[in-house]
Order: C-alpha cells, then sequence, then structure tokens
C-alpha cells in the first residue's frame, strides 16, 4: 500500500522511487521484484529515517521517514530501487541515559544488516551522541553530524553461493590452521601486489598449493565481519590487527578486499573448496566496537540501546563481561534473531563451513548465569542449516562464572586452554605433571566424555593468535610488549614459557638446536594427540613475533608473516610439519572418534590404551606420582582381526633416556624429534622385540608395531 506520494530522488539522482509500507521481514535491506525493502528493528525509537546517499556515499540525496512500525520493526518500501542502493538510517527517540535510551537523530547509523559497507570508519567527535569535553560527559547531547566520517550500507542482491566442498570433512579427520586474512599474504613478493593482505590472496596458486602440500584440512580466520579501529588505538598510531571490534556482523571486512568484499570472499572460499579446504570464521557476538557509555554511537547504541546490549541496574552504565566495554544483549529476541540471521548468511550465502566464537561464554549466559540450555544454544541446536557445520567455543568471558571449559553442548569443540599449559609445563621440564599431561594427550576425557561428548570436543592447541608462538615460547621467559604502548602492561603474564638460557635471539647453537628441537615437540605433541589439533599460521616456519604475546594492534611486520626472512630451518621445520601431519593421516589410532579406555573398561572397544614406563611395564602409582620423572610412552593396540598398536614415547627431561620396547612387537621408527627432518637416515627403522631405545633429552618418538 502507498504511504506517500511524495517522490524521492534515486541513488543515482535519475528517476524517482515509489514509496510503500513494505513488510518488516526479512529485516535489513532486501532486493524484491519490484524494488527494495528496508527493515530495521528498534523497540524504543519515536521515528525512523532512511536517508539514500550517492553511489560513494559522500552525498545524501534523499531523507524518506519510515512510514509503519510492526512489531518493533520499523519498514519501507522503495519501488523501482534495485541493488547497489547506498543508505544509512537516523532515529529519533528520547535520550535519557539512565534510562537505557541513546538516541541522537544527529547520528547517521549503520543498518545492523548491512552486507556490504561504502567508505571508511574516519574517527571524529561528531560520532559521539554526548557532547565531548562536556563536565556532565555521556549526559550532555551533541548535535554535531557524523554522517561525513561513517561508512555507509549498499543493498546487495543474492547471488550464487560458493561452490561447496566435495565432501565434509569429519571431525576426526579435522586439521584446523588459524590465521589472519592480511597477515598470510602481506610479504608475499610472489603474489601479484594487489592480491597481498586480501581475500584473493588465498585464492592465489601459490597460497593453495602451499596449504595443500602442508596437510591442513581447515582454514581458521581471523574476524572478517567488518570492524574499525579503535580511537585509543589510533591516538597511538596503530591499528586493530586482529579485528575484534566488530562494526556489523553480516558484512565482509572491506579492507581485506580490492573492490567487492563480498564477490572477492565468495571466489576465496570456492578456491579453497575446490581445493578441499573448509573456511571456518573467527566470529566475535559477544560485544560492539562502540564501547561502554563514552564510547561512540554508529549503530545499535543509536537504534536502540536499551536492546542490544546487557545494562547495569542503573541503566546508564553496561555489564561488561567482556572486558572491552559493553556486552551484546544476546537474551534479547531480536539480537538472538539478528546473532542467528548473521550466522546463517554467513552459511548459505558466503559459503563457510562453521565458526570460532569469541568469548562465546557470552552467548550462553542467561540472567542467573551460564546455561547450556540457552536460547541461543537451544537455537542454534535446532537449527538445520547449522546442524552440518562446526561450532567452536573460546569457552571463557570476563563475567562471573565465565570459565566453562568443559561445560558446552554435545555438538560443540572448545578451545583448550588447559591442554596449551599443560603440554607447555610438561615439555619445559616442570615436576609432577605426567598424570595431567597423559590426560590432555588422550583427548581431556576428565573434561569432556562425562558428557558423551568425543575426542574431537578437545581443541589441541599450544600456541594461538592470542600469546606467543610457538618460536617465542622456547625463546622468552617475559612477554615484550612495549610496542604495543602500553608499557608492557598488556598480555597474559604467565606463558609457561622458556628461553632455554637467553632471552630472545642469539647465536649459541646449542640453545638455538634445543630451542628448534623442543618446537618439534610442541608441534608433533599437538598434532598427535587424541582430538582436534590446531596449528598457529607460521609455527611450522618457526614465525616469532620477538616475544609480543598480545599483538592485536601489530599491522605490520611483528605480525605479517615475513616470508623472505624464513631460512633453511624454516623450510625444515615446515616439512617437518607435514611429515607429522601425513603421519596422523596414516595411522587410524591416532584419528579414534571415541575415547579410548583401559583394558577391561568397555567391552566394545577395539582399541585399548596402555601407559608405559620407560622398563616397557605398565606405569605404576609410583611411575606416575614420581616428580621427577618426565618420560612416559603411551601405546594404542587396535584388539581387531589385524593386531597392530603406535607407540608415542616422551622424554621431557634434561638427560637422555634408555625406553626398553615391549615385548611380542615388530617395531618400525616412524618420527623422533631429535632430528630436524623428524627422522635419522642412518637408523635401522625396523627394530626387533626388546630392543632399548635412547631417547635424547627433550624428545619424542612414534614407532608402530606389528604382533608377532
Amino acid at each position: 500500500m502507498t504511504h506517500s506520494n511524495s517522490p524521492a530522488n534515486s541513488a543515482d539522482g535519475s528517476k524517482a522511487y515509489g514509496v510503500e509500507l513494505g513488510k518488516p521481514y526479512p529485516l535489513g535491506a532486501s532486493v524484491t521484484t519490484s524494488g527494495v525493502n528496508f527493515a530495521l528493528f528498534s523497540a524504543n525509537a519515536i521515528r525512523v529515517e532512511l536517508c539514500i546517499f550517492s553511489g560513494d556515499g559522500k552525498e545524501q540525496i534523499a531523507v524518506l521517514p519510515m512510514p509503519e512500525k510492526t512489531n518493533g520493526v520499523w519498514h519501507i518500501h522503495l519501488q523501482g530501487a534495485s541493488a547497489g542502493v547506498v543508505y544509512g538510517y537516523r532515529v529519533h527517540g528520547h535520550y535519557e541515559p539512565e534510562k537505557g535510551f541513546r538516541f541522537n537523530a544527529n547520528k547517521l547509523l549503520v543498518d545492523p544488516y548491512a552486507k556490504s559497507l561504502v567508505g571508511e570508519f574516519i574517527w571524529d567527535d561528531a560520532h559521539y551522541a554526548y557532547a565531548i569535553g562536556d563536565d556532565n560527559q555521556d549526559l550532555s547531547f551533541s548535535e554535531q553530524d557524523n554522517a561525513a566520517f561513517m561508512p555507509k550500507a549498499k543493498v546487495v542482491a543474492p547471488s550464487k553461493p560458493p561452490k561447496a566442498l566435495a565432501s565434509p570433512i569429519a571431525w576426526e579427520d579435522t586439521i584446523i590452521y588459524e590465521t589472519h586474512v592480511k597477515g598470510f599474504t602481506q610479504l608475499q613478493r610472489r603474489l601479484p601486489e594487489h592480491l597481498r593482505g586480501r581475500y584473493l590472496g588465498f585464492s592465489h596458486p601459490d597460497v593453495i598449493s602451499y596449504l595443500k602440500d602442508l596437510g591442513i584440512t581447515s582454514l581458521e580466520l581471523l574476524p572478517v565481519h567488518g570492524f574499525i579501529h579503535d580511537q585509543f588505538v589510533v591516538d597511538k598510531d596503530l591499528k586493530n590487527y586482529w579485528g575484534y571490534n566488530s562494526l556489523n556482523f553480516f558484512a565482509p571486512h572491506a579492507g581485506y578486499a580490492a573492490s567487492d568484499a563480498v564477490a572477492e570472499f565468495k571466489q576465496m572460499v570456492s578456491t579453497l573448496h575446490e581445493a578441499g579446504i573448509e573456511v571456518l570464521l573467527d566470529v566475535v557476538y559477544n560485544h560492539t566496537g562502540e564501547g561502554n557509555q563514552l564510547g561512540p554511537s554508529y549503530s545499535f547504541r543509536g537504534i536502540d540501546n536499551a536492546s542490544y546490549y546487557g545494562l547495569e541496574k542503573n541503566k546508564r552504565f553496561y555489564i561488561n563481561d567482556t572486558g572491552c566495554g559493553n556486552t551484546l544483549n544476546i537474551n534479547h529476541p531480536r539480537v538472538l534473531q539478528m546473532v542467528m540471521d548473521s550466522l546463517r548468511y554467513w552459511v548459505t550465502e558466503m559459503g563457510v563451513d562453521g565458526f570460532r566464537f569469541d568469548l562465546s561464554s557470552v552467548l550462553g549466559r542467561e540472567p542467573h548465569g551460564f546455561d547450556l540450555r540457552s536460547g541461543f544454544f537451544d537455537a542454534v541446536q535446532q537449527d538445520p542449516i547449522l546442524a552440518g557445520v562446526k561450532l567452536i567455543a573460546e569457552p571463557w568471558d570476563l563475567g562471573p562464572g565465565g570459565y566453562q571449559l568443559g561445560h558446552y553442548p554435545s555438538g560443540w569443540s572448545e578451545w583448550n586452554d588447559k591442554y596449551r599449559d599443560v603440554v607447555r609445563q610438561f615439555w619445559r621440564g616442570d615436576s609432577s605433571m605426567l598424570p595431567e599431561f597423559a590426560r590432555r594427550i588422550h583427548g581431556s576425557s576428565d573434561v569432556f566424555e562425562h558428557a558423551e561428548r568425543k575426542p574431537s570436543a578437545s581443541i589441541n592447541f599450544v600456541a594461538s593468535h592470542d600469546g606467543f608462538t610457538v618460536a617465542d615460547v622456547v625463546s622468552y621467559n617475559q612477554r615484550h610488549n612495549l610496542a604495543n604502548k602500553e608499557d608492557n602492561n598488556d598480555g597474559h603474564k604467565s606463558n609457561h614459557s622458556y628461553n632455554h638460557g637467553v632471552e630472545g635471539e642469539t647465536v649459541d647453537e646449542n640453545i638455538l638446536k634445543l630451542r628448534r628441537r623442543q618446537q618439534r615437540n610442541f608441534l608433533a605433541t599437538a598434532l598427535l594427540s587424541q582430538g582436534t589439533p590446531m596449528l598457529l599460521g607460521g609455527d611450522e616456519l618457526g614465525r616469532s613475533q620477538k616475544g609480543n604475546n598480545n599483538a592485536y594492534c601489530q599491522d605490520n611486520e611483528i605480525s605479517w608473516f615475513n616470508w623472505a626472512d624464513f631460512k633453511m630451518d624454516a623450510w625444515t621445520l615446515k616439512n617437518f610439519t607435514r611429515n607429522v601431519i601425513s603421519l596422523r593421516k596414516s595411522i587410524a589410532l591416532l584419528r579414534s572418534s571415541h575415547y579410548i579406555h583401559n583394558p577391561g573398561e568397555d567391552v566394545e572397544q577395539k582399541v585399548n590404551i596402555v601407559w608405559l614406563n620407560c622398563r616397557g611395564e605398565s606405569m605404576t602409582e609410583n611411575d606416575w606420582h614420581d616428580a621427577h620423572n618426565h618420560c612416559l610412552g603411551w601405546m594404542l593396540e587396535s584388539t581387531e582381526t589385524e593386531h597392530e598398536c603406535v607407540l608415542t614415547l616422551f622424554n621431557a627431561s634434561q638427560q637422555a633416556q634408555e625406553f626398553i620396547l615391549p615385548n611380542e612387537w615388530q617395531w618400525s621408527l616412524k618420527l623422533d624429534t631429535a632430528f630436524d627432518n623428524g627422522i635419522s637416515s642412518n637408523s635401522d627403522n625396523n627394530l626387533q622385540r626388546n630392543t632399548a631405545l635412547s631417547l635424547m633429552n627433550k624428545s619424542m618418538m612414534v614407532l608402530t608395531g606389528v604382533s608377532i
């Protein structure tokens, strides 16, 4: 039904739109058979205006009152409009921060459902709904217009989704590679310059070849949702490199595209899928970049602050379970709808295969606390689109009771920080680590199996983007974050690292040899443990951040892959990593889809687990609790017709250790981290029973056995 006969200029100024009431669903801007429907949720607004801009977003050419509100959704249909229209919103209402209302129509706001963004976010005092410098702070009111400094939304028509994977990758076969869109290719000179640091860089044959040769199955990208650079970071001449500062949850970050971010992202996904590599996204639905009560108003705060954010009893202030100033109010049905719509969009339209949820305990937090039957978890569990994708939690936040490792629903996997810390401590040589180390490499059954979850629920990693790289774990005792300009007070304080005698770079060849061996130990342990291994991109090359364990603001050589600087040692380590991944893929016992128990505990299982001491005998209580014992044998034994086993030997002590191989097996040595390439070319790989092997200090071996 036509609401107004008043014409409005189109985005190119060449024709008039017919203004109709439109529909409240779907939210966002949707291309119809006769135009574009716009729908924006704001339960508490008094009036909403749709602002149309020129194609470059610089000139406002029409302001249209949204004529209708249905169930909290304002809507309008522009007959004759089409994809490519550039727009924003001005939302009118009360400005009463003490009641949770922060409406200020002087602020042009980004549609939360925007699929594409035009222009850059430029910091200016005009972004704040209050008057900067006023003694009343956020209780004051700003009359400055921010449109000149804001990105605008662009209407995007649905297009063909990326090519799907030929077949899904089972959890037990998954090997995750965590990396950054820009950092991976920014300094890759073999790529054309216009592809470096872009989505399309991952479509280049050299990049595909590298990932395929390494053997990973799943590429996990740091945030690609549209994000802004925090003002306090910009003021220090730095940038928000990681991207955990969301502006929007639908539009791919334009900074990683040459021109069309949507099309280029889709092309990247298609190329990776053709290569058999799935794409996982690190997503940030726990907070936005609008910060606390003193932050800017660029979208959610100005659209409906009281609905989108969790507020304290004094509604002026924000619940801050994230440490980022605000917390998205996932308990509100429309906010939950937005998150679910975003997830489905990235699967159906953009082709991604799964998600890693940043600070995801926020998403499971109900008024009474964390609940694995929260509205969010229930919504995800019943959703047919999300049923087939990988879901990974960072199982903590900064709120009360926020650490929830092992408490997520069935079907979820979780970043296992216990695994990270214990493996670091074990190889450092800490005392009394054997029982805990055994639990971690066994898939952390003590954490996950009680809920009938599988080993794949444990994402096993020794390094991630947040913290030291593996090379820095073995090279630094302390964080070195002065480049972040926070007086070295940011980042983890306890890293369970060890520099092996010299802090940072050294020319001492003995220290360098030990550091390289320890890197091999970390990589092999993570890749061969029960569970889902995750490799931090660059660890296979010994990439260092010079001791910076919080490089969130380092959009430079500290974080980027310095491909030209990787020497022979780096490529030797890469080949070692490739060989370990290949070993994991070749031995089914290392990829069990179910927990393996001690003999007799489960009559149905076809695999037994045996823990061995250096005498080749089952570990005793004294062995387990000897604080100075750093040697362990871990044997997985198939009980099916083809009687075979895999035996992994660990020696984290400062001395070489003799290990007697068990009887009744013909052994073959598959891996020895004492050697740069993983095995000595002079070794006799076929070993008889009762052979006594010498494990170099700080080394591990993997052997396979067939019964005699």
